[in-house]
C-alpha cells in the first residue's frame, strides 16, 4: 500500500464575537503542532465576510507558520482566484515558493461564500466563469517563459511574464477545489494539477461522487493530452477523537454546535449542508451519514479506510480544522491521529506488529534459552570457586 499523507483544511472556523487576534494565534499554533507530530500538509482558506473564518489573506498566513515550521508544506486553501489579478496570484506564489524552499502549495477555488464574491459585484456564476480563465492564466505563467496576454472581464494583462522562476521543479504542486459538481475534477484534469475535495464526505452525494469524478479527472486528461496523479488527489473529512467515545462526546459539547449553526444559518454554502437540532443529533449525524468520525482511533481508522475503498485510492486525508473541542482535547485528538492512525495507512504499523507476532511465536523457546544460558554461566562460577580459581 502506498503512503497515505496526512494533513489539515483550515478555513478556520472561530466563532463570532471571540478575539480574532488570539483566534489567528491558535490557528498558527495548532499548524506549529501538526508539524512536531508529522503531519504533511496543511491547506489554509481565503474569506472575506460572515464572521467566522477570518483569514483574509492565506498567503500572509503562510509565510508566518513557515518561520514556525520545519517540514509541513503550507497550502492556499484555497486562493479565491476569482477576487484576484492571476498574474500577481502567481508571482506572491512564486516567491512564497522561494520563500519555504519549495513547501508551498497552491489552490485555487472560485470562492465559497456568496457574501464575499457580492463585495465586487460578482455572482457564483461569475466566479465560476472567471475560475476557468485565470487558472488558464496561472498555468500558462507557471509552465511556460511566453508571454501572455489576455483580457477577462476584470482584468487585462499585456506580455505579462513571471519575474521570478518557481524554485520548486517544474513549479509548486497545484491543486483545484472541488464539490460534488464535475467542475473542479474537469478542470483539473484538463491541466494535469492535484485536486482538492472538500465537500468529498459532507454529503452522501459527495461521497457516493469520488470515483465517477476521478472518472471525471481521466477523461479530461485524456483529451487535453496531460496526465492525472492519484497521489495529488486530496480528500477533506471531519473527524475528533479521544480515547473514548464518551469522552469524544463529551469533548465536542465545547464547540460542535456553533460550527452546525454556522452552516445552517450563516453561511450560504449548501455544499456543506449538515442536520442536527441539539448537539446529540449533531453527533449522530457526523457518525451516522458517513461524513466523518467521533470517537475513537478505531472509529477515525475505519473512516479512512472507507474513503479509501469508494475512491479506488486517494494521496492525502485532510482533517477539516475546527474548534468543536477546546484547544487542548482539539490537539489530542491530532495526537491520537498521529499515533495510532496514521502509520496503518502509512506502512509503518505493520512491520511492528509483525516483529511483536515472531517475538510472542517464539518467546517460550528463547526463554528457554536465556535461562540455561543462566544456569551454564552459574555452574561454571561455583566450578572455578570449587577449584580455587581466580
Amino acid at each position: 500500500m502506498s503512503r497515505l499523507r496526512f494533513g489539515i483544511f483550515m478555513a478556520p472556523f472561530h466563532p463570532a464575537g471571540e478575539n480574532p487576534t488570539l483566534a489567528l494565534q491558535r490557528d498558527l499554533a495548532l499548524v506549529e503542532h501538526l508539524d512536531r507530530l508529522g503531519y504533511d500538509e496543511a491547506w489554509i482558506g481565503e474569506h472575506h465576510s460572515a464572521g467566522s473564518e477570518i483569514i483574509a489573506s492565506p498567503e500572509i498566513f503562510i509565510a508566518a507558520a513557515a518561520e514556525r515550521t520545519r517540514h509541513i508544506k503550507l497550502g492556499t486553501g484555497v486562493t479565491s482566484l476569482a477576487y484576484h489579478n492571476p498574474l500577481w496570484v502567481t508571482e506572491r506564489m512564486v516567491m512564497l515558493d522561494h520563500l519555504t524552499r519549495g513547501r508551498a502549495m497552491l489552490g485555487v477555488g472560485p470562492g465559497s461564500l456568496p457574501t464575499d464574491s457580492a463585495m465586487l459585484g460578482l455572482n457564483p456564476t461569475d466566479t465560476r466563469e472567471l475560475m476557468d480563465v485565470n487558472f488558464d492564466v496561472v498555468m500558462r505563467l507557471l509552465t511556460s517563459d511566453e508571454p501572455v496576454s489576455v483580457e477577462t472581464p476584470t482584468h487585462k494583462l499585456v506580455d505579462a511574464r513571471l519575474h521570478l522562476r518557481p524554485y520548486s521543479e517544474p513549479h509548486m504542486d497545484v491543486a483545484v477545489a472541488a464539490v460534488p459538481s464535475p467542475t473542479g475534477p474537469r478542470l483539473a484534469g484538463r491541466h494535469g494539477v492535484g485536486r482538492l475535495s472538500i465537500g468529498a464526505t459532507m454529503t452522501e452525494a459527495g461521497f457516493d461522487a469520488l470515483a465517477h469524478h476521478w472518472n471525471v479527472m481521466e477523461e479530461r486528461a485524456e483529451t487535453f493530452g496531460t496526465a492525472v496523479d492519484r497521489a495529488k488527489w486530496r480528500l477533506v473529512g471531519v473527524m475528533h477523537i479521544a480515547e473514548t467515545r464518551e469522552q469524544a462526546y463529551r469533548d465536542v459539547e465545547y464547540g460542535i454546535e456553533q460550527w452546525f449553526r454556522y452552516f445552517q444559518k450563516v453561511a450560504a454554502f449548501p455544499q456543506m449542508a449538515v442536520e442536527g437540532g441539539d448537539i446529540r443529533e449533531m453527533i449522530d449525524f457526523v457518525n451516522t451519514s458517513g461524513i466523518g468520525a467521533i470517537g475513537t482511533i478505531d472509529d477515525a481508522a475505519a473512516q479512512v479506510q472507507r474513503l479509501v475503498d469508494q475512491s479506488k485510492g486517494f494521496g492525502a486525508m485532510l482533517l477539516l480544522a475546527h474548534e468543536w473541542a477546546n484547544p487542548e482535547a482539539t490537539k489530542r485528538s491530532f495526537e491520537l491521529v498521529a499515533q495510532h492512525v496514521m502509520p496503518a495507512f502509512q506502512a509503518q504499523a505493520q512491520a511492528t506488529l509483525d516483529a511483536k507476532a515472531r517475538a510472542t511465536d517464539t518467546r517460550t523457546g528463547y526463554a528457554e534459552q536465556q535461562n540455561q544460558a543462566v544456569a551454564h554461566m552459574t555452574e561454571k562460577y561455583e566450578r572455578e570457586v570449587a577449584a580455587g580459581r581466580p
